[in-house]
C-alpha cells in the first residue's frame, strides 16, 4: 500500500511532463486530422485492434478472438510491431522462428495458429506490401496495437479500454497511462470495455456508455475475462484449479490484477513472482522460480503463467520438461449476449469491403 501511494505521489510530481506530452501528441494528431501528415490506405480490409493507454487492455486475446472467428471464412494474417524482439525490420514467422525473432505476442499467435501468417514490422506501411508479397492470397490483415500508427488508415478500428481504468478517467503519461488524446476515441468504429466483472448490470453499462459518449456511428461492447483450463507447457495435459492447489504465479504482463483476483478464489494459496512487462527470462530467473517452488510445502503445487509469458520460457526446453509448469489461457467473453452482433460487424466489414473493390 505504501509503495502504491509513493508511486502515485511521484507520478503527480511529473505533471509538467504529462502536459508537455499531451501538447506533443495533440499537435501530431492535428497534423494528421488536417491532412498535413498523410495516412496511406490499402486495397484490402485492415482491422486495427488498439487502445489509448499503455498497459494491458486485452489486445492479444482480442486478436486471437478475431482469428478464431475469421480464419475459416477468410484468409487472414496478423501484423504486429514485434515489441522487445532482438531483430529489426520486416519478418514473417516460420517453423524456425522464436520469440526473440518476432516478439512474445506474435510468437503466441504463431504457435496457436500455425496456418495463419504472422508478420512483424516497426513500419507497418512498409511491412504490409511485404506481407502481401509473401502471402498474396491474404484477404484481411489484423493490425495488433496500431491505433497510434497513423501512417496507415485502417478500415475498421477496434478500441479497447479497461473497465478498471477507463480512458475517460485517465491522464497522460507519465502522470497517468494515456499515450493518446482522449478525443482520439472518435476515430474508432467499435469500442470495447474489457475486463468487466461478469455480473455487470444494465444500469452500470448505461452509466459507462453515457460517460464515454459514443458517436452515432460507433458501437460499444462489454467483455469479461474467461479463463480456460490450465495446460502443461510440454505435455499439454490440462488440470483444474481448486482449493487444494498451491500456485506459484509467474507473471511478466502489464496488468496481473485479474489473474491475482482469480487465484484468490480458485486456489488454496498462491505466491507471485512478478517481472516487468515483456520480460525476457534468463536461466537465473528460471533457477529462482525453481527455488521458490521448492520452498512451497504443499503436495499439489504448480507453477502457473500466461500464454504470453510461456513463449519466453520455451527456450529452456530441457529445464522445464519435468516442471509442473502450466499455462493459463485467457479469452474475451462478450456480456449481454452481444458477441454475435460484434462478430457480424467484423465479418460484414470484410465482405462489404471486398465487394466494393471488385470490378
Amino acid at each position: 500500500m505504501f509503495s502504491n501511494f509513493f508511486l502515485k505521489s511521484f507520478r503527480i510530481l511529473l505533471l509538467p511532463f504529462a502536459l508537455l506530452y499531451w501538447l506533443i501528441i495533440s499537435v501530431r494528431n492535428i497534423l494528421y486530422d488536417k491532412g498535413i501528415f498523410q495516412s496511406a490506405s490499402f486495397g484490402l480490409p485492415l482491422i486495427c485492434v488498439g487502445n489509448l493507454s499503455v498497459g494491458g487492455t486485452g489486445k492479444s486475446p482480442m486478436i486471437e478472438y478475431l482469428i478464431v472467428k475469421l480464419k475459416d471464412k477468410f484468409n487472414v494474417a496478423t501484423l504486429s510491431r514485434g515489441y522487445k524482439r532482438k531483430t529489426r525490420g520486416y519478418a514473417l514467422a516460420n517453423k524456425n522462428t522464436t520469440a526473440l525473432d518476432i516478439g512474445d505476442e506474435p510468437m503466441q499467435f504463431h504457435l496457436k495458429f500455425p496456418d495463419v501468417p504472422v508478420a512483424v514490422g516497426e513500419e507497418r506501411i512498409v511491412a504490409i506490401p511485404q506481407l502481401l508479397h509473401d502471402r498474396p492470397g491474404t484477404e484481411a490483415v489484423l493490425l495488433d496495437d496500431a491505433f497510434q500508427h497513423r501512417t496507415i488508415k485502417a478500415g475498421l478500428n477496434i478500441l479497447l479500454t479497461d473497465y478498471n481504468n477507463l480512458f475517460t478517467r485517465d491522464f497522460y503519461l507519465p502522470t497517468g497511462d494515456l499515450r493518446d488524446n482522449k478525443s482520439s476515441y472518435k476515430r474508432a468504429e467499435i469500442i470495447i470495455v474489457t475486463k468487466c466483472k461478469a455480473d455487470l448490470s444494465e444500469g452500470e453499462k448505461k452509466k459507462i456508455v453515457e460517460e464515454i459518449m459514443p458517436l452515432e456511428h460507433q458501437h460499444i461492447f462489454f467483455t469479461t475475462i474467461d479463463y480456460g483450463a490450465p495446460y502443461h507447457i510440454k505435455s499439454k495435459k490440462t488440470i483444474l484449479l481448486n482449493e487444494q492447489r498451491e500456485v506459484l504465479l509467474v507473471s511478466g504482463i502489464a496488468n496481473p490484477r485479474p489473474l491475482k483476483k482469480m487465484l484468490e478464489s480458485q486456489s488454496k494459496v498462491y505466491y507471485m513472482m512478478q517481472y516487468a512487462d515483456h520480460h525476457i527470462f534468463s536461466i537465473d530467473d528460471l533457477n529462482d522460480i525453481k527455488k521458490k517452488l521448492e520452498t512451497m510445502e504443499g503436495k499439489n503445487k504448480i507453477i502457473l503463467t500466461t500464454e504470453k509469458d510461456a513463449v519466453r520460457l520455451l527456450k529452456f526446453e530441457t529445464e522445464i520438461s519435468d516442471l509442473p509448469l502450466y499455462i493459463l489461457p485467457v479469452r474475451h467473453h462478450f456480456l449481454f449476449n452481444e458477441g454475435g452482433k460484434f462478430d457480424s460487424l467484423v465479418e460484414n466489414f470484410i465482405t462489404n469491403f471486398t465487394k466494393s473493390i471488385k470490378p
